[in-house]
């Protein structure tokens, strides 16, 4: 059977409801609904590698098993097949491990023709058309969908429909550090609180207004406001006399930083200098006032 190539095809092609059948010789197809359709033991199928979701909400899980044991399955799973008897998850995981919670020994299924690139693509891209993936998870599938499909972020955006900026924003975001990606990923962080946070290129900086907006609840605007504060202290002219930070400056700064609360500067040119103290507001003066029980 010729096989038409899945990458370079529309994404209609890649996600369609009616997708084409794979047909093999060498032993029957599954019985069930004609038109691409099939019913298949769970117990046939595994789950797929390229999976880009790596969390599940249980309880939302139950939820959805719940419902499959009243409505039954709704909208059918797609698989590829590897062997007689074996398939392969492309998309729906969800509805799969719902439909085993609930008890099910089989479910309705498509069965595609798609090689592992192939395979990839449609798993990424069904899943980012689902919007139910957390920043993080979109971010490392369109990386994926770049290093493993072999795409150029204009081909991506044009995928996803997404613009080349929107795509770019979310690649960004895997420079971020670690502690900030989890919280992300967890959703204690919004996406619009760490696009503020990536225009700041220090990492130490970086972490400082993350910790610092999740101890105050600070909006994305307080946060936009504290980075470009910070990015304009920076920018901001040396004094001729003011000598290059020493290691030991920088670990001063680091401690008063944390026990005031804001981001400290220490400058010094060996014998004298200053330490600089920012707040955001009268409140905020109070606040580093009272740590000084002035």
């Amino acid at each position: 059977m010729s096989k038409k190539k899945a990458l370079g095809r529309g994404l209609s092609a890649l996600l369609s409801d009616t997708p084409e059948t794979v047909h093999f010789d060498e032993s029957p197809e599954p019985t069930g609904a004609s038109g691409g359709m099939n019913e298949i033991l769970l117990s046939e199928i595994e789950t797929n590698p390229f999976q880009p979701r790596q969390h599940f909400d249980q309880e939302a899980l139950k939820e959805l098993s719940d419902s499959i044991k009243v409505h039954g399955i709704i909208q059918p799973i797609t698989v590829r097949k590897l062997a007689k008897s074996q398939y392969q998850l492309i998309s729906g995981e969800r509805r799969f491990q719902a439909a085993k919670l609930a008890g099910l020994k089989s479910i309705p299924a498509y069965v595609r023709s798609a090689n592992d690139q192939q395979m990839l693509e449609m798993a990424l891209i069904e899943n980012i058309q689902r919007e139910n993936l957390n920043p993080i998870e979109v971010s490392l599938s369109y990386q994926r969908l770049i290093s493993e499909c072999n795409l150029k972020q204009e081909e991506l955006g044009e995928r996803v429909g997404k613009n080349r900026s929107t795509v770019t924003n979310y690649l960004r975001l895997l420079k971020l550090p670690p502690d900030i990606q989890i919280a992300l990923r967890d959703n204690k962080l919004s996406m619009g609180h760490a696009r503020a946070i990536i225009n700041v290129e220090n990492p130490d900086v970086q972490l400082y207004i993350f910790k610092k907006t999740l101890s105050e609840d600070l909006s994305v605007r307080k946060v936009e406001e504290l980075a470009r504060q910070l990015i304009s202290d920076k920018q901001r002219p040396e004094t001729k006399e003011s000598a290059p930070a020493s290691r030991e400056i920088n670990q001063l700064q680091g401690k008063l930083s944390s026990h005031f609360g804001t981001k400290v500067s220490v400058r010094s040119d060996g014998q004298k200098g200053d330490i600089r103290i920012p707040f955001l507001s009268l409140q905020d003066l109070n606040r580093i006032l009272d740590i000084l029980k002035l």
